[in-house]
């Protein structure tokens, strides 16, 4: 796995809520972000998000760490990584959404956790178990079946546009991982704000070259300050605080277990948009707690109670 040591039963609770807090923090920015994908460009919205996060944190880890921690940082790792991880990974995301739609993004975006697994057999020789199979099948169940498991409604184009999605999980992935073993001597604080600053520079290169091209332009006479504060909550909620408790949960508990997390999100979306109001989803509520149970299994927390046979005399 990314982590050094196997964490005590202690810390291994400790990093799943964590992880479950950072998927939490992600799903309250989606609802925010609805109310701007309108109104601005996806690559101008991603770099708005991504600069105004990498800001925020910026200042936070000087304080935690000293001016001298960010002198020493590799910032050209953290350009790369952060460029090649995060930033192709948002924009893969968003073209790969244009060319299908949100159940096609879902859908691939609940293999993660294969991803994950199979980065970790292959360069950290992780051994596969019955239980670690049998949570990572769960965890795929409960991923799609909240986007499948309603005939008729559920769309699934697995053309271009999927596979284009399907790379930016790749890219993703790889970067949560690089981002942990890439910077071995930095605090998860540092990690995190180095590999966002990096990508905050790609996005915005990108941003401004799409804007000097004649791009598309936000509709700013349909924004204002509601527009302001929710770009303040997709920004340094659902990204700056929830990637520093995800880039903390990596480090401790794997990429392949802590990606089993995310198809958690639409059951903490549907939380969410139940307490504002909104209807009670319990094809929701089977999928989280099916993916929870992969994430138990998964980790030994709740032993399968497979026994080795006796030797013989």
């Amino acid at each position: 796995m990314t982590t050094l040591a196997p964490p005590d039963s202690k810390s291994l609770l400790s990093a799943n809520l964590i992880c479950a807090a950072s998927m939490m923090l992600w799903a309250i920015g989606l609802p925010a972000a609805d109310t701007l994908i309108p109104h601005v460009p996806s690559v101008l919205l991603t770099a708005a998000r991504v600069v105004m996060a990498a800001a925020f944190l910026l200042p936070i880890w000087w304080y935690l760490d000293g001016g001298a921690a960010l002198r020493r940082a590799n910032w050209g790792r953290g350009i790369l990584v952060g460029g090649t991880g995060f930033a192709l990974g948002a924009y893969l995301m968003i073209l790969g959404q244009s060319m299908t739609g949100p159940v096609t993004v879902a859908v691939i975006s609940a293999t993660m956790p294969v991803v994950g697994i199979a980065l970790e057999v292959v360069f950290d020789r992780r051994r596969l178990t019955v239980g670690l199979i049998l949570g990572l099948l769960l965890s795929l169940i409960g991923g799609t079946l909240v986007v499948l498991g309603r005939p008729g409604e559920a769309v699934l184009d697995l053309g271009l546009g999927a596979a284009i999605c399907f790379g930016s999980v790749i890219s993703f992935t790889l970067g949560s991982r690089w981002a942990v073993t890439a910077f071995p001597t930095l605090s998860t604080m540092g990690r995190t704000t180095i590999t966002l600053a990096g990508a905050a520079i790609c996005i915005a290169l990108v941003a401004a070259v799409q804007t000097l091209a004649g791009g598309a332009q936000p509709e700013w006479q349909a924004l204002g300050w509601n527009s302001l504060g929710a770009l303040v909550i997709f920004a340094v909620g659902g990204m700056a605080i929830s990637q520093v408790m995800w880039i903390g949960a990596v480090d401790k508990l794997g990429i392949g277990v802590s990606a089993m997390h995310i198809n958690m999100t639409p059951f903490y979306v549907m939380l969410i948009i139940f307490a504002l109001g909104g209807s009670w989803s319990w094809m929701q509520a089977l999928s989280a707690a099916i993916v929870g149970l992969g994430v138990l299994i998964a980790q030994g927390i709740l032993p399968l109670g497979i026994r080795k046979p006796p030797l013989p005399l």
